[in-house]
């Protein structure tokens, strides 16, 4: 049930908005991505918009695998399709977590760099693995994108989440926060747009 302060958008085809608000997204982070990357992200969005396709099914009803199980997995699965498919879930949901769910990590033990690590990780050995078949070969490219950019897009994902909501100052410390763990450019920004001046960090390669 959405808060009464909450406006719900009304759109008539979520791709459609997906599509347009990481496309300015995106923008307003000043940094590119390749078109079918962009597209794969948009699909990824609209795909887990249905909770049945984010969250797994369980004699407990929908739940969510954690990332280290789901590592376990691809690692399990041996070569193969089945690695390839355990390992784009983990990069998917890292990315989706890591993009529209990190307001709620400051109450987990783990953290949004966690999520860009694995997450980041995954994409970087699919994309090598990813040379097989001619979708394979197709996707290789995207997901090597999506391994080098995975925290800009998770900025431009923060940004599409929040960008009908103002901060207010109880958010600082966390944003903060982000920033000192992962060099976010984005949480830099805000900060600043706040008079906050964080100290510089060594930020991953992008």
């Amino acid at each position: 049930m959405a808060d009464a302060d909450q406006v719900v958008l009304q759109v008539a085809s979520l791709q459609e908005f997906f599509r347009e608000a990481l496309h300015e997204a995106i923008g307003r982070q000043r940094f590119e991505v390749a078109d079918h990357t962009e597209q794969y992200v948009v699909g990824l969005l609209t795909l887990f918009a249905r909770s049945e396709a984010f969250f797994e099914p369980t004699p407990e009803g929908l739940r969510l695998r954690p990332l280290a199980m789901m590592l376990a997995d691809a690692v399990a699965a041996g070569p193969g399709p089945a690695r390839a498919h355990a390992l784009q879930r983990l990069g998917d949901v890292s990315l989706f977590m890591a993009g529209f769910l990190a307001q709620g990590f400051s109450r987990k033990l783990v953290d949004v760099d966690y999520h860009i690590a694995m997450g980041g990780r995954a994409y970087d050995t699919l994309a090598s693995m990813s040379h097989g078949s001619a979708r394979g070969r197709a996707l290789a490219g995207v997901f090597r994108e999506l391994a080098v950019k995975f925290q800009r897009l998770v900025d431009a994902l923060n940004d599409v989440a929040e960008s009908a909501c103002d901060h207010s100052s109880s958010d600082l410390l966390r944003l903060y926060e982000v920033y000192a763990k992962t060099g976010s450019p984005r949480a830099r920004e805000l900060l600043l747009r706040r008079g906050v001046q964080p100290v510089p960090v060594t930020r991953r390669e992008q």
